[in-house]
Order: structure tokens, then C-alpha cells, then sequence
């Protein structure tokens, strides 16, 4: 068995020495050294080629940002950034996502954690995900003219956009949401694995690089074109009919394959809509979750199309591999091409 060789970077000895510990707890983990900073990651990362970094965003001499922009333009390796719970620390992280890291695991309390076992399986999870993850290319943060994707609608049709995604998700929804119109003809629903708290940060980043609006999705509120919602962490989001008009349903239902929100659940939801058309798009993430809600949707909306994120550039080929593999997958695309197929399919022109 091949072990996963690791770097543990944190400016607290009893941190590293934590970490450490508990990865190693895990047989198919071994940390194969310790750095006290930034710079003096870069210096271990080249000395020691580990397979994954776990990287502490506030440090002194280099912090965790600067060493990981410096990283993914020299030599890039596989990044699991350790983040506290706090509206900086879900700011920074989802920086360090643009970046390229490929996941963030949360200390429970603060930048020195005592109780860090507690995200122990998390901790061993997503450092074994990033040790079999593709690394992100660069991708543009442009806004872009609406006439860069002409639309042109068929006024009887309603159509929403449902996007679900894991792993590698924050940086893949940058690519697409920043690319797309501001008088996009149609709603935007997106399901982002992520907990309390990294959403809102997370819609206001996208919000900011957006030429549509971007927010963190309300109960009750009515869908509108041209706008992106984002499920708020440990909810679960839906879409019901009130007064025959779409609006949002937060609910706290118990987690679908271990995660709330989940994009089986927006899906379902979607199936009970008479009268709209559902663009599904799947893109990276470890796991199923969009499986068993497409299949539903399929089922009782036959005219749903789908568009699944082709695994040369995911981060974890894993969300988009199962509706593949389901044959619920319209389409294969990669990810510089997505937003172009929305729109297409949305006009009327793709599918």
C-alpha cells in the first residue's frame, strides 16, 4: 500500500503536533514533515514532495494565502487549508479555493483547537480526496458583456438552472457564474457542499465578480431571472409553487448521504414544478449526491437536460461520474464550455 505522504504547516507546535497525530492515526497517512510558516512550507514542499499539504491560513513571516498563491505558480500540490470558523476565516478560505486549494477542513474552536479530533474523519477524508484530486487550472475572473452569450427565449418556456456541486466547487462556480449574462433569461439554483457561514462569504465573492446577482438563498423569496441562490449551509434548499409562482423552501430534513444541503434535494423538489424546464448541471465532488434527485426529475420531467462536467477538468471526478455512469447525462462538458451550453439550452439552440 502506497502510503500519502503529507506536510503539516501551522505557526503553533502544539497544532502541528495534533495534526500530526491525527492523521497518522489513519494507516494510509504519513506526515513526512512540519513547517512553521509559510515560506518555510515552500522550502519543505520541494525538499520533502509530499503527495497533500494541510496549510493554517494566519501565520507569521509567510501567511497560508501568500504561500499558496506562490505554490500553485511554481510547483502546485494538492492543498487542504485548516480554517476557523469565523465571517475572516470563510473569507479567506474561499480565497485560498480561488487560489487552487482543494478543500478547507474547520478547527472547532479557534486557530489553536484543543478539541481537534473532532474533525478527525474529516480531517483523514479530504486529505485522501486532494491526494487523488487533478489540480485546477487558472481560470478568467472577467465580467463579461451580455452580448458574449446571445440569448434568445421562448417566452412560453420557463426554465431554472440547478447546479449542484462538491469538491472543487467554489472555483468551478466561478468559472461559470462570472461568465454568464446580466440580463440572464432564467433563475440560478446552486447547491455547493460547504458549511454555515462559508455560503453567504461565498455568495458575496461570487456576487462581487458577477454580472448577474448573487446571494444567499431566503425562505419564501421569489425566484427571479438573472439571479443566483445559493443554499445556505446546514440547509437543505427546495423550490415550491406559491400562487403558481416559484419561491424557495429552507428546510432542516436530515442530511441526504451525509450532507445538508443536498442536491438530491433540490432536484426532487424540482420534479413537482409543472410548467418549467430544469437545466441540471453537475460538476466536481466526491460522492453521488444529484444521482437518485436527477433520476426522480428524469422521471416525472422528461424534457430536464443535464449537463455533466467531463472529468479532464474536475477536481474530483466523482458527482459528475455518477449521473454519467446512470446514463442521466445529456451531455459531457468541460468546464470552460458550461456556461456557453446553459445558454444554449436555455435559448433553445442546444439541445
Amino acid at each position: 500500500m502506497k502510503l500519502i505522504k503529507v506536510l503539516v504547516v501551522d505557526d503553533s507546535a502544539f497544532m502541528r503536533k495534533m495534526i500530526t497525530d491525527l492523521l497518522e492515526k489513519d494507516k494510509r497517512i504519513k506526515v513526512v514533515g512540519t513547517a512553521r510558516n509559510g515560506k518555510e512550507s515552500l522550502i519543505k514542499a520541494k525538499d520533502l514532495l509530499p503527495d497533500v499539504i494541510t496549510m493554517d491560513i494566519e501565520m507569521p513571516v509567510m501567511d497560508g494565502l501568500t504561500a499558496l498563491a506562490h505554490m500553485m505558480k511554481e510547483k502546485p500540490k494538492p492543498v487542504v487549508m485548516l480554517s476557523s470558523l469565523t465571517s475572516e476565516g470563510a473569507d479567506s478560505t474561499l480565497k485560498a479555493m480561488s487560489l487552487g486549494a482543494v478543500d478547507f477542513v474547520l478547527k472547532p474552536s479557534g486557530s489553536i483547537s484543543l478539541d481537534i479530533e473532532k474533525v478527525e474523519k474529516e480531517l483523514h477524508s479530504k486529505v485522501i480526496t486532494a491526494s487523488k484530486a487533478s489540480l485546477p487550472k487558472r481560470f478568467s475572473t472577467k465580467k463579461l458583456s451580455p452580448l458574449q452569450i446571445p440569448l434568445k427565449v421562448n417566452n412560453n418556456q420557463h426554465s431554472i438552472v440547478a447546479i449542484g456541486t462538491s469538491t472543487g466547487g467554489p472555483r468551478a462556480l466561478q468559472e461559470v457564474i462570472t461568465h454568464l449574462p446580466a440580463d440572464f433569461p432564467a433563475p440560478i439554483l446552486i447547491v455547493q457542499h460547504m458549511p454555515k457561514g462559508f455560503t453567504l462569504s461565498l455568495a458575496n465573492r461570487l456576487d462581487q465578480l458577477a454580472a448577474i446577482h448573487v446571494k444567499e438563498a431566503e425562505e419564501g423569496e421569489k425566484l427571479r431571472n438573472g439571479v443566483a441562490y445559493i443554499a445556505p449551509g446546514d440547509f437543505h434548499m427546495g423550490v415550491i409553487l406559491n400562487h403558481r409562482e416559484p419561491v424557495i423552501a429552507l428546510s432542516q430534513d436530515p442530511p441526504h448521504l451525509g450532507h445538508r444541503p443536498a442536491v438530491n434535494h433540490l432536484y426532487k423538489s424540482l420534479a413537482n414544478l409543472d410548467g418549467y424546464k430544469t437545466v441540471a448541471v453537475v460538476m466536481t465532488g466526491m460522492g453521488s449526491d444529484g444521482m437518485d434527485g436527477l433520476l426522480e426529475l428524469k422521471r416525472q420531467c422528461p424534457q430536464t437536460y443535464c449537463i455533466a462536467e467531463s472529468a479532464d477538468t474536475c477536481i474530483v471526478y466523482g458527482m459528475p461520474k455518477a449521473v454519467i455512469l446512470a446514463k442521466l447525462a445529456n451531455e459531457i462538458v468541460p468546464l470552460d464550455d458550461i456556461n456557453h451550453r446553459i445558454g444554449q439550452v436555455i435559448s433553445g439552440r442546444g439541445n
